[in-house]
Order: structure tokens, then C-alpha cells, then sequence
């Protein structure tokens, strides 16, 4: 904020304390006042959102020492009716006047100003010091205003909401304003433990600075057959030995109840994933696929024509070993130890 602006601001009035009120009564203050008109309070209320911005900038000034030493400094040349002229006898007093009597002067004037030079300080760094300058010349200006803070959340949701999306009423804790109700949309797709950030949802910023956001962390329900890969969701179904080995059509479920028949090609290992395309998250721009990954079902116990079946696939394939290059490829791959 430029210092001028604050001839005509009376932070102490907008926050309703008096001026010499002490750090904790400001602070007590801004949150009463912040909580009754923060914009989640006062939706479409053009009112209470300026107020809430006064409110704000004013607490900006005089939650900081310096600055509010500043201000009261200003504030208290306003309340004189300081007057610019070049005085002389019998006339108002002039601008040695008004910074005389700030700065420890004789009222009658006589205060000398110069603009550099090693007799003592420069009018620069007199100004510097109601201003905010710096201690050896020039000005500087104010301090940016700070960003709000961001404030943290939790949310559980169902394995439907995670897919859906949700819509969602938090209760958020604020250091400045205390507990209070956000409404917050979560977008479809998102898995346990991921963080959600909605940006300008956290605590206000200094004098018209950004809000800080609201991050929320996720916690997602288990599904018992389903789990979610960003848009896309994954799925395991168990396929028998023939199914692998000769190809065919198998029923998969899909998230709406339904199912989708799935072609499995011949010959596909245990553990291939294939691809149904559109059949995953439903988001704004696109639709994710339904990963289906394949596990071959070992039967727990085999007997009668099935066993003689397997035995006899046992020695019509007798020549074959699919772990024929397997100590081969250990034992050339980087870092092996020598066997011998």
C-alpha cells in the first residue's frame, strides 16, 4: 500500500479498536470480523466482500510493528493539519514545522535539510523513516503484501465418490477465522492418499494478495474387485489353463453392473494386462479404460479324466522348457557372480 493512503484510512476503526490497543486485541478482533464476513459466509454478497478486504488490509498494517509505527506516525501528522508552505513570520507553520516537531525539533522551525553529505541526516532519510525508507537515503517502498496461507483438510470418500466424483461439506480449521463449513468438489478419479488442491480457498491474503489454497488429503474406500489408476480402472480375473492356452471370450464387470466380453488371445501368459478402451473414469475431457489383468487358475485338486488329460498334455509336451535360458541370462546379466 502507498504510504499516502494512509492519511485517509483509519485501520483502527475499520477493525473497531482503539488506537492504542495491543497486538492481541487486533489479533482477536480481525478474526471475529473475518469469520462474519469471509466469502464463504457471504456468497454473492459484493458488501461483505469488500469489507472483508478492508478488513484484511487493515490488519496487514497494524498486525506488523513496523508498519504500524508507521502508520500511527502518518496518521498523527494527518490529525495536525499539516500544511506544505513556505512560512515566514506571522504565517502557518511551514515543512521544517510539521517534520521539526516529528522529529524532535523546536517548534518555532529551524530545522535544517540536506540532501546528501556526511553532517547528518538527509531529508531522504527522514522520510525514509515515516515512509518506510531505507536508514541512508532514498526511499523504499512497502513491504508486498503476503499470500495467504494454505489450510489442510481430510476427506474419506466411497469407491463410487473416488469414481464420480463427490461434492463435499468440510469442516476446516483457520487460525484466524476458526472452524468453519467449506463446500468443496472433489474431481472423479482420484485415489487414497492423493491431495486435492483448490486454489484461493485458504486463508485471505494482506491488502488484495492472493488467498492462499485448501489442499485436501484423500482417503479412499477399498473396493473388493475394482481399484482406480487416474482414469483408468484396473481389474484381475482369474482365466483356467485351457482359457490361456486355446483362446477365448470371457465376461469381465464393469463399474456400472454391467460386463463387457473380453477376448483373451491364445496362448497369453499369467499376468498379461489387456485394454478395453472407454470403459474406465468418466472425467471432463476424457474417459478412462478398463485395465484387465489375466491370472491363470491353478485347480486346487485334479482327478479322474482330468488328470489323465493333464498327464498325457504333461508328455506330449516333454521336450519343451520354459526355463531352458533361465540360468543363462543370470549368468551373463550385469553384476552376476561367476557360478563356478
Amino acid at each position: 500500500m502507498a504510504s499516502q493512503d494512509w492519511f485517509e484510512k483509519d485501520f483502527y476503526a475499520v477493525l473497531g479498536v482503539p488506537a492504542d490497543a495491543s497486538a492481541d486485541t487486533i489479533k482477536k478482533a480481525y478474526r471475529k470480523l473475518a469469520r462474519k464476513h469471509h466469502p464463504d459466509a457471504n456468497a454473492g454478497d459484493s458488501a461483505s466482500e469488500r469489507r472483508f478486504k478492508e478488513i484484511g488490509e487493515a490488519y496487514a498494517v497494524l498486525s506488523d510493528t513496523e508498519q504500524r509505527q508507521q502508520y500511527d506516525a502518518v496518521r498523527a501528522m494527518a490529525r495536525g493539519g499539516a500544511r506544505f508552505t513556505a512560512g515566514g513570520p506571522g504565517g502557518a507553520g511551514g515543512f521544517e514545522d510539521v517534520f521539526g516537531g516529528l522529529f524532535g525539533g523546536p517548534g518555532g522551525g529551524n530545522v535544517r535539510f540536506s540532501t546528501s553529505g556526511p553532517g547528518g541526516p538527509s531529508l531522504e532519510d527522514l522520510l525514509g523513516g515515516v515512509f518506510g525508507g531505507r536508514s541512508a537515503g532514498g526511499f523504499r517502498a512497502p513491504r508486498a503484501p503476503r499470500r495467504g496461507q494454505d489450510l489442510q483438510a481430510e476427506a474419506s470418500l466411497s469407491f463410487d465418490q473416488a469414481v464420480d466424483g463427490a461434492l463435499l461439506s468440510l469442516r476446516v480449521s483457520d487460525p484466524d477465522a476458526g472452524v468453519r463449513s467449506i463446500t468443496a468438489r472433489i474431481p472423479a478419479g482420484v485415489r487414497d492418499g492423493q491431495k486435492v488442491r483448490l486454489r484461493g480457498r485458504g486463508q485471505p491474503g494482506e491488502a488484495g494478495a492472493d488467498n492462499g489454497d485448501l489442499v485436501i488429503t484423500v482417503h479412499v474406500e477399498p473396493h473388493p474387485v475394482f481399484s482406480l489408476d487416474g482414469e483408468n480402472v484396473r481389474i484381475t480375473v482369474p482365466v483356467t489353463f485351457t482359457e490361456a492356452a486355446l483362446g477365448a471370450q470371457i465376461e469381465v464387470p464393469t463399474l456400472d453392473g454391467g460386463t463387457v466380453r473380453v477376448k483373451v488371445p491364445a496362448g497369453t501368459p499369467s499376468g498379461r494386462t489387456l485394454r478395453v478402451k472407454g470403459r474406465g473414469v468418466r472425467g471432463a475431457k476424457r474417459t478412462g479404460d478398463l485395465l484387465v489383468t489375466l491370472q491363470v487358475a491353478v485347480p486346487k485338486r485334479v482327478d479322474g479324466e482330468a488328470r489323465e488329460a493333464l498327464e498325457a498334455f504333461r508328455d506330449a509336451t516333454k521336450g519343451e522348457d520354459p526355463r531352458a535360458d533361465l540360468l543363462a541370462r543370470a549368468r551373463t546379466s550385469p553384476g552376476a557372480r561367476d557360478a563356478g
